[in-house]
């Protein structure tokens, strides 16, 4: 029997569309606590304004690193997971070096990962490592990178930023997100101890459950209103 409190913790709430401006940010935080998410999945700068929104409610607040390229130098990158901890963020997602990982440059992804990591551990934040699945397709990179984050000690890998648009061959762009076989693949080449995070296009309370079902523990998520209200018509509060 699903319980709607219970899919509501598998929701990181996604507010991180560039033109959002801070009262968006308002209006997105007072879902997340309406409907007792997870966390709130912000953009660096508004790490501090969402954790006085929140404040006295249990949601968590969460912050992008390297979003959403991942083209920051790892000194970088730690800063930025540094001083999103100092600002209250307790979970931090971010986006590996996508071009170093195609380019089978593996010891530069590792030491990227662990760097971040330890970082996080230190300020007692978890790490959620984005492999961008639209960008990387092999399923022996994806292999490798889950590798790398259960021996990086990293908390959870996740899917994708929602961002990763792919041109083909006749100019229009394609963007597939999460699927049911990378959340599979992932969960089967990860330990115990690293969870899954779907991301990107999981817009419906059926797409959440399939994600569910397949091993991953959150879900970003923009429709998380959507999503919710559905749950509640369909399993009662």
């Amino acid at each position: 029997m699903t319980k709607v409190s219970e899919l509501a913790k598998m929701i990181d709430h996604s507010v991180l569309n560039p033109t959002m401006t801070d009262s968006d940010l308002e209006k997105h935080c007072a879902i997340a606590r309406k409907y007792d998410v997870a966390s709130v999945c912000v953009k660096p700068y508004a790490v501090r304004q969402a954790v006085e929104l929140l404040r006295g409610s249990n949601v968590l607040v969460g912050c992008v690193i390297g979003f959403p390229h991942g083209n920051s130098v790892t000194a970088v990158k730690v800063f930025e997971a540094e001083q999103a901890c100092k600002d209250g963020a307790v979970e931090i997602d971010m986006v590996i070096n996508i071009g170093k990982a195609l380019g089978g440059d593996w010891d530069y992804v590792e030491n990227e990962i662990r760097a971040v990591t330890e970082t996080c551990h230190g300020n007692n934040a978890i790490v959620k490592v984005i492999i961008e699945t639209d960008y990387v397709t092999r399923d022996e990179d994806k292999i490798r990178l889950c590798e790398i984050c259960t021996s990086s000690g990293a908390d959870f890998v996740k899917t994708s930023t929602g961002f990763g648009f792919v041109k083909q061959a006749d100019g229009s762009y394609n963007y597939t997100g999460a699927t049911v076989a990378d959340i599979e693949l992932m969960r089967r080449h990860c330990s115990p101890k690293v969870q899954v995070k779907c991301s990107g296009g999981v817009r419906t309370l059926d797409s959440i459950l399939s994600m569910r079902a397949a091993g991953a523990t959150r879900s970003g998520a923009t429709a998380t209103v959507e999503i919710m209200e559905e749950a509640i018509k369909r399993f009662g509060k």
